[in-house]
């Protein structure tokens, strides 16, 4: 994964919490939507994304 697909995915969650604390999302989505920002993040910090592998997907410079 590469840097720029990791900012995106960090900024997308950070968006997803700003949302979520300003009362702008509730209920199911904001869940929905903060398991999507969980998995983000997650994903991120291990630079490896499992929808990525099947399709063999690469955003990494070579």
């Amino acid at each position: 994964m590469g840097l720029i697909d990791k900012g995106v995915r960090i900024a997308a969650a950070v968006a997803i919490a700003i949302l979520y604390f300003t009362d702008v999302i509730n209920g199911v989505t904001a869940l929905i939507l903060g398991v999507v920002a969980l998995i983000f993040v997650f994903t991120s910090f291990m630079s490896f994304c499992p929808l990525y592998f099947p399709f063999k997907i690469s955003t990494r410079k070579e």
